[in-house]
């Protein structure tokens, strides 16, 4: 353990930023978009299993399991000593929730304007970010479908301050079995759904599980946290210098191969557990190119910014396929070429509006209100001390600086 402590010490005061990370966020929104528009503009082939829509079936689960993974990971490598809990709490309020109200609001003004039909039971829910909890799925995909995944978030922030001493305090070797248990827990999960939790109406032929088995492996907050710890575990042994010799090219391959798996794997399998390990190799590989200097295509100027307003697009990237799909008009019989180009057209669409979103709305409440303010001392009227007595001159204080 004092071997773990003094290797934190000394990796801590050099501890990078790693702007593949944040390229790496765009990648992970951007498997959400493609899958949702391919939903929207191909749902019989996202559906039947074959064609274009069909490839992309599986990359929205997949995105949002990267984020899970990416924010265990991030939060952990930032997180600075003597970062107070209420300061960590704070900050992660401001970046999120700003966005999510905003959204929030432009889907009730848009659900409105094309009369769409909602209750108090979905809007009160998804307002408070608690609407994961509920096992129904008109609550969990109420309003804006996608700020279901802010509800893990929520409950992964308010357990990290209390996590990563914990995690700190770990030897290399627990680490890696830590690391082991989250990944073995999440391929868990959908045995356990499948046999303790009853059937029911199922979404679609493709899936061969009930809403309430679905909520349970991919909507509850507690079953998602493994993947959130899995991503501190990691950082943790590349922070340590401890992590494997796994290349960013062979883990993009890997990745990629298990997302392949996902799109065929029975059950729930294909939700998160076939690329867990693939996404345990991909954030470290990413974070160990950018600490040794190593080519990576995610650390370009372009990959950065892109992941800079992820977060935004994915906020906003459902409102604008779903409704401008609708305002458009489009048919059913669109081609895989022209439901992938129409698909471009409205990811150029929403990158505009992700950039004001990020720009207006979330990083100026960001510099606002991420931080608490600091009293400036107005200096009073100076008196004058009196001369100290020679006989009983203190000696200087031993914390004195």
């Amino acid at each position: 353990m004092d071997t773990v402590a003094s290797a934190e010490t000394a990796a801590h005061s050099r501890r990078p930023a790693l702007p593949t990370l944040t390229g790496m966020r765009f990648a992970a929104s951007g498997m959400v978009f493609f899958s949702h528009a391919f939903f929207i503009l191909l749902p019989a082939s996202w559906i039947s299993g074959t064609g274009p829509g069909f490839w992309w079936s599986a990359a929205g689960s997949t995105g949002v399991s990267f984020f899970f993974v990416l924010s265990g990971f991030v939060l952990t490598w930032s997180a600075r000593p003597g970062t107070t809990a209420r300061a960590f709490w704070r900050r992660r309020l401001c970046k999120i929730y700003p966005t999510h109200l905003v959204t929030a609001l432009a889907a009730v003004v848009l659900m409105l304007g094309f009369g769409d039909a909602f209750t108090a039971g979905q809007l009160v829910p998804n307002l408070l970010l608690v609407q994961s909890w509920i096992p129904r799925y008109d609550v969990l995909t109420g309003i804006n479908q996608v700020s279901w995944s802010l509800c893990s978030e929520v409950v992964f922030y308010a357990a990290f301050p209390f996590l990563l001493p914990l995690v700190n305090r770990l030897s290399v070797r627990a680490l890696w079995w830590g690391a082991v248990g989250a990944v073995l827990a999440v391929w868990c999960l959908p045995l356990v759904s499948a046999v303790l939790l009853d059937g029911g109406p199922h979404l679609s032929p493709r899936m061969d599980y009930s809403v309430t088995q679905l909520w349970f492996v991919y909507f509850f907050p507690l079953a998602r946290a493994f993947e959130f710890v899995l991503g501190m575990f990691l950082a943790r042994l590349v922070v340590l210098g401890r992590w494997l010799p796994v290349g960013l090219g062979p883990a993009a391959v890997l990745f990629l191969a298990g997302y392949a798996g996902a799109l065929y794997a029975p059950g729930q399998y294909g939700t998160v557990a076939t690329t867990i390990v693939p996404l345990a190799l991909l954030i470290p590989a990413g974070a160990v190119a950018d600490l040794d200097g190593r080519y990576s295509p995610l650390r370009g100027r372009v990959a950065v910014w892109l992941g800079e307003v992820s977060f935004a697009l994915y906020m906003v990237h459902q409102l604008v396929l779903g409704y401008g799909a609708r305002a458009i008009g489009f048919g059913t019989g669109l081609s895989g070429w022209q439901a992938a180009g129409l698909s471009l057209l409205f990811l150029a669409a929403c990158l505009p509006l992700a950039w004001l979103l990020h720009s207006l709305v979330e990083m100026p409440v960001m510099r606002r209100w991420s931080r608490a303010r600091v009293p400036v001392a107005v200096p009073g009227p100076q008196r004058p001390e009196p001369a100290p007595r020679p006989e009983r001159t203190a000696a200087p204080s031993s914390d004195t600086a």
